[in-house]
């Protein structure tokens, strides 16, 4: 039986699209034309395999999913959505160090959605990413991680700051000890900021970094190596955002608050 029902979901993209389709509800025949571009010829015996395989139900002139149905298609949803993930970006997800990613997170990859990898070209290799600076400024309440020193954060958080931005902001001890050397003013405008607060990771940070805001969520992680190559993934999913934030508040859990300098 389980089998049978492999071979109905998986063998078919017409079988597999209209499960999907009525997983939003349910449809009758000619809004599953119009929905997945296909003719009536083409989609009645899809339908038939699917309702005596007891997938989908026929009420009147619509098709809704059964119980089963939801039940299976429930959990298909999460293995598209990874495959989906991976299949976008390939080399990226196999030459990443994930093991920064909790488990539990790392198996709810398919939550990124629709993500993107940004890699600068030569000539703007040491820049922030554009997506990244115009998106962030543009944020009015801030979740990142930091735990590599680059020279525009200073001016980029204090200035975000001063705008009342609401911020979390988690540094390494020693991207504290810098910005406490060469940038005080900046790091004073970050803790005398009634809406940002700034922490200090107590173990070694191997996240280079993550940004969440209610705009976007944008990670960088190492390569296998262990070294910073400059790609980073962001994403504008509402999933890629809550997955964002829960990664972030399990590193939180490593930091203390830094209240002065």
């Amino acid at each position: 039986m389980s089998s049978s029902l492999c071979d109905t979901i998986w063998l078919s993209e017409k079988r597999k699209n209209l499960l999907l389709l009525l997983m939003e509800g349910s449809r009758d025949i000619d809004q599953i034309k119009t929905s997945l571009n296909v003719t009536s010829k083409a989609m009645m015996p899809q339908i038939k395999i699917l309702k005596k395989q007891g997938l989908i139900l026929q009420k009147e002139d619509t098709y809704v999913l059964s119980e089963i149905g939801n039940l299976v298609v429930g959990n298909m949803l999460p293995l598209l959505n990874t495959l989906e993930v991976l299949e976008e970006n390939k080399e990226y997800w196999a030459s990443r160090d994930t093991g920064v990613i909790s488990r539990e997170l790392f198996m709810r990859l398919g939550e990124l959605g629709e993500c993107m990898v940004i890699e600068p070209d030569l000539n703007h290799l040491f820049d922030l990413p554009r997506e990244f600076t115009e998106n962030l400024i543009k944020s009015r309440c801030i979740m990142s991680s930091l735990s590599y020193y680059h020279p525009l954060y200073p001016s980029l958080y204090s200035r975000l700051a001063k705008s009342g931005a609401e911020m979390e902001i988690m540094l390494t001890k020693a991207v504290f000890e810098r910005l406490k050397s060469d940038f005080e003013d900046e790091l004073e405008t970050l803790l005398n900021s009634k809406n940002t607060v700034v922490r200090i990771c107590e173990e070694t940070l191997q996240l280079p970094t993550i940004a969440v805001t209610e705009k976007f969520m944008y990670l960088c992680l190492f390569n296998k190596q262990g070294k910073y190559d400059h790609r980073k993934v962001m994403s504008f999913d509402e999933s890629a955002l809550c997955w964002g934030r829960e990664l972030f508040l399990h590193y939180k859990e490593l930091s203390r608050e830094v209240v002065e300098i």
